[in-house]
């Protein structure tokens, strides 16, 4: 994938210059026990960082200004028989939280898996409690299209047991998107 540039960020592929970035927000245990990132040290996020260099399915997002990462998306192709649906997701350093950076980013992405990868269809799963996400998908016109019960667990209750959590599934089709208001 080319550089994507926004007015405030360039979303572009991972490399091992990313590591600290990286580890500043996939050390945090809300970010992490969601993308099977636990990382504890610095040479843990360089393994992580040079992994998403070699991943076509995950971009760093960053500030135009500094070059410095602030998060990434995630975009994953289904198989042969939808080739042209796409899972869609991201994570952000709570540090740049409610400096739209995340809708920035994402409308980019969107714009680009339309136009220029012709997607048909891209969804995103969001727990019941990640209301921010929920907001978000619904500014990038996103409709909710269904809440799966107790549908994945990611962490474990104090008992040991799975926890699994209530998660609803967005979706935006290409003609929502190209006759949306922007």
């Amino acid at each position: 994938m080319r550089n994507i540039v926004t007015d405030r960020l360039i979303i572009r592929r991972f490399d091992e210059a990313d590591a600290a970035g990286l580890f500043e927000y996939i050390s945090n245990p809300r970010v992490n026990c969601f993308m099977d990132d636990k990382v504890t040290t610095l040479e843990e996020a360089k393994v992580k960082a040079q992994k998403r260099a070699n991943d076509a399915s995950c971009v760093a997002v960053c500030l135009k200004e500094t070059g410095g990462l602030i998060g990434e998306l995630m975009l994953h192709q289904e198989d042969q028989h939808q080739a042209d649906t796409y899972s869609v997701g991201r994570n952000f350093n709570e540090k740049v939280h409610g400096k739209g950076y995340a809708t920035e980013s994402a409308r980019a992405l969107f714009e680009h898996l339309f136009t220029q990868r012709d997607a048909r269809r891209l969804y995103a799963y969001v727990e019941d409690d990640n209301f921010k996400s929920q907001k978000l998908c619904e500014k990038l016109g996103m409709r909710k299209e269904a809440c799966f019960m107790e549908f994945i667990s990611f962490v474990n209750n104090p008992d040991g047991t799975p926890k699994y959590e209530n998660t609803f599934q967005y979706a935006i089709l290409k003609k929502e998107w190209l006759r949306r208001d922007t």
